[in-house]
């Protein structure tokens, strides 16, 4: 185990907050906007100045229940999707163009490995996070241990690889999932989990199939959602309590 508890010490450079109604599952973020995810509708917002200029909200034709995590690629919003709290559990990939955020395509898991909550893309890969619940939102005998990384081709093909999370990082969840993650430019892997004020950072292992941790970061914000600029090395992640997308600096701790 590579953790030391004293690392949780230090508290990333907050830069920006940014009031957003929507923020209460994820964000996503390009060079110009960031877009705040609720359960059933975007907001798109101005970074700088955190003034609205787009929406997208649920319709009949578009019946979307549980959005959560999102990311931008390739002029394109992608967003997780989940029955949550339903069960047995149905996810699915949502694809939106960022610059009206009409609704453009999906991809459907069915059920697979689990609620979808988030995903990201590295080396022309997707990986995709599938959460599992102790309590609401949990299927029987499949606890928040249950919770799984896998990995994609860019045609969301399963590729036969998968990790599961280490025992120290899922004890600080309280029941809950990694509900938020992405590849960090130092090519560690970011996860929050549900409501704490902290994130993990971790590595692929040597071996075998379990995450190993190798930090614990004290956070700006609460859980969930979270999104990274690369050319500023600035990350997004919402403060659900106070409806609010928060902008901070992770330069301190890369390669760390």
């Amino acid at each position: 185990m590579f953790f030391r508890r004293q690392e949780l010490a230090p508290e990333l450079p907050l830069v920006a907050k940014y009031p957003a109604p929507e923020a209460t599952q994820g964000v996503a973020v390009d060079r110009q906007f960031f877009y705040a995810i609720a359960n059933a509708t975007i907001g798109k917002y101005e970074r700088g100045t955190g003034k609205k200029v787009g929406e997208f909200k649920s319709t009949p034709d578009v019946p979307l229940t549980h959005m959560d995590g999102g990311m931008t690629l390739g002029g394109k919003l992608y967003c997780s999707h989940s029955n949550f709290p339903e069960t047995p559990m149905l996810s699915s990939v949502e694809v939106f163009d960022p610059k009206t955020l009409r609704h453009v395509g999906s991809h459907s898991f069915g059920r697979g490995h689990g609620s979808l909550v988030w995903m990201d893309w590295r080396d022309g890969l997707w990986w995709a996070c599938f959460g599992h619940y102790n309590e609401k939102g949990g299927e029987p005998g499949k606890p928040n241990t249950h919770t799984t990384l896998v990995q994609y081709d860019r045609d969301w093909r399963e590729r036969g690889v998968a990790y599961a999370f280490p025992p120290e990082a899922i004890a600080r969840w309280d029941g809950m999932t990694a509900s938020g993650g992405l590849w960090g430019p130092d090519g560690r892997l970011y996860c929050t989990s549900h409501h704490a004020p902290e994130f993990y950072v971790f590595r692929l292992p040597r071996s075998g199939s379990v995450l190993e941790m190798v930090r614990i970061v004290r956070s700006p914000a609460e859980g969930q959602g979270i999104a990274l600029d690369p050319a500023t090395r600035r990350f997004f992640q919402i403060q659900r309590k106070e409806r609010a997308v928060y902008e901070f600096d992770i330069a301190p701790i890369l390669g760390r």
